[in-house]
């Protein structure tokens, strides 16, 4: 039996006087069993390794409290341990389920998930309470990726249980995981006829019907959850993101604005808020909600660019840099950061900072064609040919035979006097996309006025 401090007259309290006193008192085998029980599950390893030998001592034969012993040396990673004491427990009881269940468990913590599974399977054999074996049983399924396997199990707990959410929110994931999101619906449906105010199904169904796009069924799914829980905080979110595809948006906010009275506000229903007040052409409001949001979340991301781009709409780019710099300061590794600080920068004409901005975006692996492209544009025009080269040379390990680079390399090249390198990469440029070539004559005039330059055009074109 589970007890707390709370209770009154229970073995817990006698139990910790005595470690204080270090007066031996006597304990029954099942008092042990709930005093370990209780420390294992407030994660007090040190007090439950403490009564497990203090029980042992007093009930040396006790197979039970030899179990919580295997079940710490697991913990601990000692799994020779934990495997030899089974051996030697199965020799004294070899139709006892829970040594089966521990047994399944060292497999797991080796990654034999099927072995664990096998040895899962024997147990079920000798249980009558099979509910918790089959969860098992499922998670070993999901550690292998076999969800159609692990599907059947968590049904099958499901079946036993029509209260195990833990089971159908394992259910729904196999569905979404093989993107069985009709057979997903299709099993919903059957489950909420046996159980028709379980708002967690209900909550599930319109997610499934959301992915498909089918907004109107979506909502009414998300109605019913309400019904059947009106404190439900994910319903009313859900809801509110389905209303704002249907373009309701004002009843998008009341949704969202539920959420905030029934919970501490959330930076997500504070940046949908936001945004639904933008979309309805109230700046004051948005405005309000997003600064809301990043109070609420500083290192949200998806707060800060909210802001960052509201500015850049608003083409005040003075303050769309404020903010953006504000974000770079509270976490300067975010990429979307610093490819928004490059394209303010570059609007401010402040070239330099903007060249910047897309060199640290290249660094943290945004390997995107524009990001080479925009930079290597900067450096031409910061009059640094050299680093462009470099910077275009970079960009076709990743984009190979890509033309808009080759025309830049073309050009550069040409510009540098090395006329052999630029007519290979305009030969090239040629070959793979003829209808750049303007690219020469809009970068590089000086170099579209020369007589090679225009005689490879001619020729080629």
């Amino acid at each position: 039996m589970e007890f707390s401090h709370n209770d009154n007259n229970l073995p817990l309290t006698k139990f910790e006087s005595m470690l204080k006193t270090n007066h031996v008192l006597f304990f029954d085998s099942e008092e042990f069993e709930n005093i370990i029980h209780h420390y294992l599950n407030q994660g007090k390893i040190a007090l439950a390794k403490k009564a497990i030998k203090l029980g042992l001592d007093q009930h040396p034969t006790s197979i039970n409290l030899k179990l919580f012993k295997v079940e710490v040396y697991v913990f601990e990673d000692k799994l020779d341990d934990a495997d030899t004491l089974l051996n030697e427990l199965y020799n004294l009881d070899p139709m006892n389920e829970e040594l089966f269940i521990q047994k399944a468990n060292i497999f797991s913590k080796k990654d034999e998930h099927q072995k664990a599974i096998d040895v899962l399977k024997k147990a079920l054999e000798l249980t009558d309470d099979a509910v918790d074996l089959y969860s098992l049983i499922g998670m070993e399924y999901l550690f292998l990726d076999q969800f159609e396997d692990a599907k059947t199990y968590f049904m099958k707990c499901l079946e036993e249980d029509l209260e195990d959410y833990s089971a159908l929110y394992n259910i729904i994931y196999c569905f979404e995981f093989l993107n069985q999101h009709e057979d997903a619906i299709e099993y919903l449906n059957i489950f909420l006829d046996k159980n028709p105010y379980c708002e967690v199904a209900w909550h599930q169904l319109g997610k499934q019907y959301y992915t498909l796009k089918k907004y109107k069924k979506a909502l009414t799914a998300f109605d019913f959850a309400i019904i059947s829980d009106d404190t439900f905080v994910g319903a009313y979110l859900e809801r509110g993101k389905v209303l704002e595809k249907l373009k309701r948006y004002e009843e998008a906010i009341e949704n969202y604005t539920i959420t905030l009275q029934l919970d501490d506000p959330t930076s997500f229903a504070l940046l949908r808020i936001g945004g639904c007040y933008e979309k309805l052409n109230n700046d004051e409001l948005a405005l309000q909600y997003y600064d809301r949001t990043v109070h609420e979340d500083p290192l949200l991301d998806k707060g800060w660019i909210a802001i960052t781009k509201y500015y850049n709409k608003k083409r005040n780019y003075q303050k769309a840099l404020y903010y953006i710099n504000k974000a770079i300061n509270i976490d300067s590794e975010n990429v979307l950061y610093w490819k928004l600080y490059s394209q303010i920068n570059q609007r401010l004409n402040f070239y330099e900072e903007a060249e910047r901005g897309f060199k640290k975006t290249l660094e943290l692996g945004n390997y995107e064609l524009n990001t080479w492209l925009s930079r290597g544009d900067l450096l031409i025009k910061l009059g640094e040919p050299e680093a462009a080269v470099y910077n275009f040379e970079q960009a076709i390990e990743f984009h190979p035979e890509n033309a808009e680079l080759e025309y830049r390399l073309a050009g550069l090249y040409f510009s540098l006097q090395e006329n052999d390198k630029g007519t290979f990469y305009l030969k090239n440029a040629l070959k793979h996309n003829e209808e750049y070539a303007f690219i020469i004559e809009e970068l590089f005039p000086e170099v579209s006025n020369k007589i090679l330059v225009k005689n490879l055009l001619k020729t080629n074109l």
